[in-house]
């Protein structure tokens, strides 16, 4: 994928463990077909609560990453350089 890749330092670096996770999980999650409350019904019962944990900590992550890219898109228009 070239477009998801990190550049760092001008260097073109391969995706990271996590980036090529988040790919995957993203194509995952797009399949229309995939029913995603029973896949969200099998992780709460039947795999171990740490996954479950895990995938409750991916989420919070997810929407606090969200609002702050939202928060610094709004900074480029107003300024006010919350963060």
């Amino acid at each position: 994928m070239k477009g998801t890749m990190a550049i760092r330092r001008g260097l073109r670096l391969p995706p990271t463990k996590e980036e090529k996770v988040a790919i995957a999980i993203g194509k995952l999650v797009s399949d229309y077909a995939l029913d995603l409350e029973a896949v969200a019904k099998y992780i709460a019962t039947a795999q171990p609560y740490v996954v479950y944990r895990r995938v409750l900590e991916i989420l919070e992550a997810t929407e606090y990453n969200k609002e702050v890219a939202e928060y610094r898109e709004m900074g480029k228009y107003y300024g006010d350089g919350l963060f």
